[in-house]
């Protein structure tokens, strides 16, 4: 199976991203995952409809202005804030609640979010899931 290449300038995207965020999160499905916040990792990957990477190579470079992109910190405060917003029982429903906001930019063409519970097992560093999404 291949993975869509997230920055290609022959498709005109450009790759933003958010790595390694840790964040105390009320997550599970078991009761004892309900009392107490637990320790999961997200990293976002978003393909983003890129302008300038379809203009020839020697031109321009575009404005110096953050509302010409997609702020990479804007989507940090989403995540943080989804993932404060109360109980979630499965990291998959968590994922899907990210990529769906990263989506309603019209500039992103498709998210790409994993989310890992970092304490679940003390003989692995993480459990989790990635998912993919586009824009239809």
């Amino acid at each position: 199976m291949e993975t869509q290449r997230i920055a290609d300038a022959a498709l005109g995207l450009r790759h933003v991203f958010v790595r390694d965020m840790v964040l105390p999160a009320s997550i599970g499905v078991y009761p004892q995952e309900h009392d107490t916040p637990q320790r999961i990792r997200v990293n976002v990957d978003l393909a983003v409809a890129d302008d300038g990477a379809l203009a020839l190579s020697r031109a321009p470079v575009g404005r110096d202005e953050l509302s010409r992109v997609v702020d990479y910190g804007a989507v940090a405060d989403a995540v943080r804030r989804i993932v404060a917003a109360g109980h979630v029982r499965l990291v998959e429903t968590l994922a899907e609640r990210i990529a769906e906001s990263c989506l309603t930019d019209e500039r992103v063409v498709s998210a790409r979010i994993r989310v890992e519970k970092l304490d679940i097992f003390a003989d692995a560093t993480s459990a989790g899931v990635e998912i993919e999404r586009r824009r239809r």
